[in-house]
């Protein structure tokens, strides 16, 4: 009869050692500012983790006093039934095959489940360790103060979203991942990058006369807006809307450009950043915006380009299939 009570002795003293050997490397394996952000969303899981791992001294000092107290009590009952060489070897292979490799082998499969499975169970051993756990944690407090959280840096978020394109079980989609990856780069690239170089913009001069033969001309282009400079391209006097042309008779008539209405224009530096022109074009109200350079203009960048730039991928509308055929 008293073999199987020691083997049951045996059996819950080294389940419980298993507990805590597991939990320590399960909660202590979880971030707290990932906890965080997944409790804010909901997670009933972290929400219950989230204040264990937060006092970590505390759940430390807790975890290990009752797993140490398992280990001592598993010695002492296998000294009063086995001989001393004996009850130490078996307590060494107990330990740590089924109270120290295993489990922790199998908590950090899923920590966070683990985790918030044994929450319960952590919490009494805080209770029943708190005399001693408690002035652990004060200790531990001052010797080793709380670091701030890391932040990830843009390229360590790109690999990161980069991943979600190799799991399977990732909830974004390749074009959810390009237009991420692409918004993270913007503030690495420059406006010269993405704009339209001078010699390709279609402009006009101010003095332009607008007549049947000229319309014809600009709406051949295809373009919506036209950026009106001077000769020297060193001023520019604003953008010309082709909507604001369509109810004006040109078949009779002669008008001069500056007879039309102007919508004013912001000029940019061609080293500004990406990110930077999207505060650009809502604060200017505008679509499209000259690029200068030493004082001369050397392009134009539109709305277009920068949402090109993010998805990753030309727009085309109708006239850029037709210019292109």
């Amino acid at each position: 009869m008293n073999i199987y009570v020691m083997i049951v002795e045996v059996a819950l003293l080294v389940s419980a050692s298993a507990v805590c050997s597991g939990l320590n490397i399960a909660v202590m394996s979880l971030d707290v500012s990932d906890l965080r952000r997944k409790a804010k969303l909901g997670n009933r899981q972290a929400k219950r983790v989230l204040p264990l791992r937060q006092r970590t001294h505390l759940t430390l000092a807790s975890i290990l006093l009752t797993n140490v107290a398992a280990i001592s009590a598993t010695s002492l009952v296998l000294n009063q039934r086995l001989d001393g060489w004996i009850a130490g070897l078996t307590s060494t292979l107990l330990i740590v095959i089924l109270g120290e490799v295993m489990p922790q082998a199998l908590f950090l499969k899923n920590p966070l489940a683990w985790s918030s499975f044994f929450a319960p169970f952590l919490k009494v051993m805080v209770i029943a360790t708190y005399v001693i756990s408690w002035p652990l944690m004060l200790l531990l407090d001052k010797l080793f103060p709380r670091q701030r959280a890391k932040l990830q840096s843009r390229h360590e978020l790109g690999l990161l979203i980069t991943e979600h394109l190799t799991d399977e079980s990732s909830e974004l989609d390749e074009d959810e991942v390009e237009i991420m990856r692409g918004a993270l780069s913007l503030s690495e690239k420059r406006v010269r990058d993405i704009m339209t170089d001078i010699r390709h913009t279609y402009w006009l001069p101010l003095d332009t006369l607008l007549d049947d033969a000229k319309i014809d001309e600009i709406k051949a282009q295809g373009f919506s807006r036209i950026p009106i400079f001077n000769q020297a391209l060193t001023k520019c006097y604003g953008v010309l809307l082709m909507k604001d042309l369509v109810d004006i008779d040109f078949d009779d008539h002669t008008y001069r450009l500056d007879d039309m209405t102007l919508y004013p224009a912001q000029l940019v530096g061609s080293m500004t950043a990406l990110d930077t022109m999207f505060r650009k074009f809502i604060s200017a109200g505008t679509h499209l915006i000259p690029v200068e350079k030493d004082d001369r203009i050397i392009g134009i960048a539109t709305i277009e380009d920068l949402l090109e730039e993010i998805v990753g991928h030309e727009i085309e509308d109708e006239t850029d299939r037709q210019r292109r055929n």
